[in-house]
């Protein structure tokens, strides 16, 4: 699963790796991303490529009530393309949630340890997501998204039994590419990232409260 990530690298630099043309304001540094924020996204309208906010915690358009969204931050990569539900999202509602790290906890006797989790070879990265529109009882529009995961690699099952979806560099393209609906093609990008490219270390228990978004919570100890 990832319950936890941050993103604190350079905004404009982060918007030039992925594509972007805007010259936004940057926003705060984020250190320590919690479910039911409101998180940046990388989007494709067929044309250009845009960065906005979605609400982290999936709230279909079919959901009779946006509380679903806590039970909705993680989706399942293996079971995707059977459900029904997804299968119009995958085709034609791919989003990349851009990230520096993200933290689990492992079990280390009775106490759980925060770990961060970052790449060796890039600063930042793209999460394979997922979002939709869901419309309020008072008709005002809730935009939301999930972060699809998979298997662990190596390193990761001393941590936990999931890991996020990175997508690889090559793979970005096609993850926003509107032009390409086959299912069971974007779906072969959900593979476990390399665990040579990942590095994990401890790091404080204070990031296990999200109101901690500060840049000594991502420090090695």
């Amino acid at each position: 699963m990832c319950g936890r990530f941050s993103f604190s690298y350079d905004w404009h630099e982060a918007l030039q790796y992925f594509g972007i043309n805007e010259t936004s304001p940057a926003p705060p540094p984020r250190y320590n991303i919690a479910p039911g924020q409101m998180i940046h996204a990388v989007v494709s309208d067929g044309a250009i490529r845009k960065i906005g906010e979605l609400r982290w915690g999936l709230v279909p358009v079919w959901a009779k009530d946006e509380a679903i969204g806590y039970k909705m931050i993680n989706t399942r990569a293996e079971t995707l393309t059977e459900k029904p539900a997804f299968r119009r999202l995958i085709e034609r509602r791919r989003c990349i949630i851009p990230a520096d790290g993200f933290y689990e906890w492992r079990h280390n006797g009775n106490r759980k340890q925060p770990m961060r989790i970052t790449l060796i070879s890039r600063p930042v990265f793209g999460f394979a997501g997922l979002w939709d529109v869901w419309t309020r009882p008072d008709g005002s529009k809730l935009n939301s998204c999930t972060i699809i995961t998979c298997a662990p690699n190596e390193l990761m099952s001393q941590i936990h039994d999931r890991m996020p979806v990175i997508l690889d560099r090559e793979d970005e393209s096609m993850w926003l590419d509107r032009d390409v609906t086959d299912s069971e093609l974007v779906a072969s990008v959900h593979r476990t990232y390399p665990a040579e490219d990942m590095r994990a270390y401890p790091v404080s228990s204070a990031v296990g409260n999200w109101r901690n978004d500060r840049p000594d919570v991502v420090e090695e100890i």
